[in-house]
């Protein structure tokens, strides 16, 4: 079977710039955004950030956001200006599912095309298979990966939110040259001072 994209083409959904995720130069500075360097995070009530630490490094390799009995872990990736990433991250996605004794279908869901997901779960999530949903949005010079897990991998209204959590996110890939699929620095929020 062949791959019909030969040459990676950008995938994010229609209107991407209007309805998000954004770049950095797509939305209003003064919003109150929580900048976390590589994201910008919109507050909304109900909603719980965490940050993602790689032990051994320190360095923070992911955001969690807890919100509508749902989680959604977001990373953000450079990528070359002219094509995406999320073609061939869906490929090497399914592969890993797989290897993991896990099941995989793709899928065109909110956000364009993403992979449902049964994956083992952890230890303290107890024995069998847990439901994930894994999207990914190609940007101007970035890539927005994101895994739903909770209630947002099977209930409409809890996805439904979480997409438009997802929607409302904004890459800040900044100017500096980097190699695409390296992950745009992320840092921890300053204490927001009085507005």
């Amino acid at each position: 079977m062949t791959d019909q994209n030969e040459q990676p083409g950008k995938s994010a959904p229609a209107g991407r710039a209007v309805d998000g995720p954004f770049d950095e130069s797509e939305v209003n500075p003064v919003r109150p955004y929580i900048d976390l360097g590589g994201i910008k995070i919109l507050p909304r009530d109900g909603l719980n950030l965490r940050l993602e630490v790689e032990e051994q490094t320190k360095r923070i390799v992911a955001v969690g956001l807890d919100y509508a009995d749902s989680s959604l872990q977001v990373q953000p990736f450079a990528a070359p200006r002219s094509g995406g990433l999320w073609d061939e991250t869906r490929v090497q996605l399914k592969d890993q599912v797989r290897s993991q004794g896990g099941r995989v279908e793709e899928r065109d869901g909110p956000l364009g095309k993403e992979l449902l997901a049964e994956v083992p779960a952890t230890a303290a999530e107890g024995s069998g298979l847990r439901l994930a949903r894994f999207v990914g949005v190609d940007g101007p010079r970035w890539f927005l990966r994101g895994v739903i897990g909770g209630a947002a991998a099977s209930d409409l209204d809890a996805a439904a939110k979480v997409e438009d959590l997802f929607r409302s996110l904004v890459v800040v890939r900044g100017g500096a040259p980097m190699p695409p699929r390296d992950l745009i620095p992320l840092k921890m929020p300053s204490t927001p001072g009085a507005a």
